[in-house]
């Protein structure tokens, strides 16, 4: 295990609900601006429960921040906080919200234009008013992590950065109840993937950090069938809500390499094409395996045999056991895993390939993915 520093300074407040308690959170001479999606939260009771605990606050609200949130929308809701003086940004949504939020709350502050914030990818060198999250999307973890991800519409481009921890997020696992049944599928691929990024590396690194990550995705397996039946099983949802947060908040990456390498090229995938993210995951996860399986072969074993009961003597053909049985677990959750199936052709690849190369970047725990090796994973999964 190499040295690390950890620290998570947010405080989750999670359960039946809990939504009330933001009132006790967010200081009363506060001005806040809280930001939404597309309007769902009307519909599932939460912006009512929202409005009820910000009685007697001064508070803002801003509509239509998207999935893969753009640009051009974060922009016009960093206007409005400028504009009001808002000192408190208080995200309503899935994690599209939390991490469009997490640039608004640091472009409010900023006498720029925020895309220049995403370009640095480090929010430290600026600063950003306090903020926190009432979650009802799990997948991304954001509402625990100090990540986001921005996209540009305009020019297809879609780029992680790093920004503020939320003081607080109140997690109620009945606010998962309506969501439509191809996000939460994609929710639970996302996290099963956060998990694998920061796991499916090598072996000998930390044994409590693989029984951790290993711990989470036997959980995700076991919830999803349950949840497929019933998206009203509360304890399901709970546990899969809670399985979210932990799978991105640095408990399972603690000392230990990782890789990362899919979600770039996923990235690039939603950027071209529209694609939810924790579904492009799908897609390109089993070809990353398959095309890296020289650097990740122990660690693929080891995870076939601990989370899968997978086992043989033909090294090859039980790692191909491995990945056939993964991709399997993603179509089960009704995700197509093939570029083909999703509207992407050979120009995708060609494409994806000349970004990498123009941008000279190389992925993964050793840094060996790189356009040409982005080129082989695609091709694998056409």
């Amino acid at each position: 295990m190499t040295n690390f520093i950890f620290k998570n300074p947010t405080k989750i407040i999670f359960g039946k609900n809990t939504i009330s308690s933001i009132s006790e959170e967010i200081p009363r001479d506060k001005r806040v601006l809280v930001t939404f999606g597309g309007g769902s939260v009307k519909e599932n009771g939460v912006y009512k429960q929202v409005q009820e605990a910000l009685k007697g606050f001064t508070f803002f609200e801003f509509w239509g921040i998207e999935a893969n949130p753009d640009i051009s929308t974060l922009r016009k809701a960093i206007a409005l906080g400028k504009e009001e003086k808002c000192d408190f940004v208080l995200a309503v949504g899935g994690g599209s919200v939390i991490d469009g939020s997490k640039l608004i709350a640091a472009g409010i502050l900023y006498d720029g234009d925020a895309w220049e914030i995403v370009m640095k990818r480090d929010w430290t060198a600026n600063k950003a008013l306090p903020l926190a999250s009432v979650l009802t999307l799990p997948a991304t973890g954001s509402e625990m992590n100090a990540g986001a991800v921005i996209s540009d519409r305009a020019n297809k481009e879609k780029f992680a950065f790093y920004s503020q921890y939320p003081v607080f997020s109140v997690l109620d696992p009945e606010t998962t109840f309506t969501l439509p049944s191809h996000q939460v599928a994609c929710g639970l691929a996302d996290t099963f993937i956060h998990v694998i990024e920061q796991y499916l590396t090598t072996t000998d690194q930390s044994p409590l950090m693989d029984r951790w990550a290993e711990g989470i995705l036997q959980t995700v397996i076991e919830i999803a069938p349950q949840i497929r039946e019933n998206q009203h099983n509360y304890d399901a949802m709970a546990n899969f809500m809670l399985s979210a947060t932990m799978a991105l908040n640095g408990f399972v990456s603690m000392g230990v390499s990782q890789d990362w390498a899919t979600h770039m090229i996923g990235h690039e995938l939603t950027a071209l094409h529209g694609l939810t993210h924790g579904h492009t995951l799908t897609i390109v996860l089993p070809g990353t395996m398959w095309v890296m399986r020289e650097e990740k072969g122990d660690k693929i074993l080891q995870y076939g045999k601990r989370v899968w009961n997978i086992e043989g003597s033909d090294r090859v053909e039980t790692i191909r056991k491995i990945i056939d049985r993964t991709e399997e677990f993603f179509r089960s959750l009704g995700l197509k895993t093939k570029l083909s199936e999703n509207g992407a052709g050979v120009e995708t690849i060609d494409e994806i390939e000349r970004r990498f190369e123009e941008r000279k970047v190389k992925f993964g725990e050793n840094r060996t993915v790189d356009s040409a090796v982005a080129r082989k994973i695609l091709e694998k999964v056409f």
